[in-house]
């Protein structure tokens, strides 16, 4: 027998053959058979061999619907298993491109292509459709789109939402809840068990559609950051001026933008002794010179100075010390502006994923 797949698709599996054969006779040819039969000839032929086959990422109509068929068939004669196999096997040599199944795998790939508005309209008309299942989306989310939904929603609806969300993502989202509500939500997790599948459909559908309804945000960042990053890089005198107005409006908010605010003065708190060489490297000499020459200048700054000086090469650090010793005290401009190049170098490498600064909880 010739051992080309093409023209003897059966020949590979030949376990399949033994499994589906039946003595002559027996089997009801079907020359034509319909598209939903040939797609359960094929399920049932890639489970027969032991095949994983993904069918959880079908809608559920369409697991119904192959599941009823596979339900409705009992034997396939081997001329019509053949014919099914080779029409299969010419038509995946046939496909040249394929695209993301579902409307939120076309959105994740036109992420950024298209405008907030028409991705916030297609999930609204995605989430409207019964066939959809609205979990898909919302496990997907990122745990501060989630949190105000599940600090608002009821504690039944809290519970039915962690137990349909995966075990670290639950995990994350608890561990940000106060303590009562997070003690009362895990309770509540205990009484799910008889919650029947349609309510946990509708309460996904739900959740979804509040989400949808929330306006798309202008700004990425929210506004203590925005602030924060601002000043971060202002003169000490603006940034002295804002806080003050900014604590006569609203001292809440003043206190917030304080603690998002990272300066020359952070460094020794905020950045890792073992970063500092990562750092330096990436600033120009003349540029770590002026700043540390007026750091050192600075009674407030000194320390800062001495603590970069500590952790960098001990041959690098007599040397810097030779340069701001014949340099002397620069202007306070030119400090400033050698102080922020060393602060953006750090947001950069930080925003880079290359370090990480230490947190108050740190």
């Amino acid at each position: 027998m010739p051992q080309d797949a093409r023209s003897q698709p059966l020949a590979r599996i030949t376990p399949v053959q033994r499994a589906v054969a039946v003595p002559p006779g027996r089997a009801m040819a079907r020359p034509d058979p319909s598209p939903r039969e040939k797609a359960a000839i094929i399920v049932r032929l890639l489970l027969a061999e032991g095949t994983q086959v993904p069918l959880a990422g079908l809608p559920e109509h369409m697991q119904a619907a192959l599941t009823e068929q596979m339900g409705q068939m009992r034997l396939i004669d081997r001329t019509t298993l053949s014919a099914v196999v080779e029409e299969f096997l010419a038509e995946l040599e046939e496909v040249g491109l394929s695209f993301p199944g579902g409307i939120e795998g076309a959105l994740t790939m036109m992420d950024g292509h298209i405008s907030p508005n028409a991705a916030s309209r297609l999930r609204r008309l995605a989430g409207a459709s019964a066939k959809a299942d609205p979990w898909d989306r919302l496990t997907k989310l990122p745990a501060e789109r989630l949190l105000p939904v599940l600090q608002a929603e009821s504690t039944e609806v809290a519970a039915v939402m962690l137990s349909k969300m995966p075990v670290t993502r639950s995990a994350e989202l608890l561990g940000k809840l106060p303590g009562d509500r997070a003690r009362r939500v895990a309770y509540a997790m205990s009484m799910t068990a008889n919650v029947d599948p349609e309510t946990v459909r509708r309460i996904g559908q739900s959740l979804s559609a509040q989400l949808d309804a929330q306006p798309p945000r202008a700004f990425e960042a929210g506004p203590v950051e925005r602030v924060g990053a601002i000043l971060n890089i202002s003169s000490s005198a603006t940034r002295d001026d804002v806080l003050q107005g900014l604590e006569a409006e609203d001292a809440e908010f003043a206190e917030l933008v304080r603690r998002a605010i990272f300066t020359f003065k952070h460094i020794p708190a905020r950045l890792m002794p073992r970063d500092v060489p990562k750092v330096l490297r990436m600033v120009p000499q003349d540029q770590i010179v002026t700043a540390l020459a007026a750091a050192l200048a600075n009674e407030t700054l000194a320390e800062v100075a001495e603590f970069l000086l500590a952790n960098m090469s001990q041959r690098l650090a007599q040397s810097l010390r030779e340069e701001i010793e014949a340099r002397g005290k620069p202007k306070e401009k030119d400090g400033e502006e050698a102080m922020t190049q060393i602060i953006l170098m750090i947001r950069q490498l930080e925003g880079a994923g290359e370090l990480a600064l230490i947190t108050e909880d740190d």
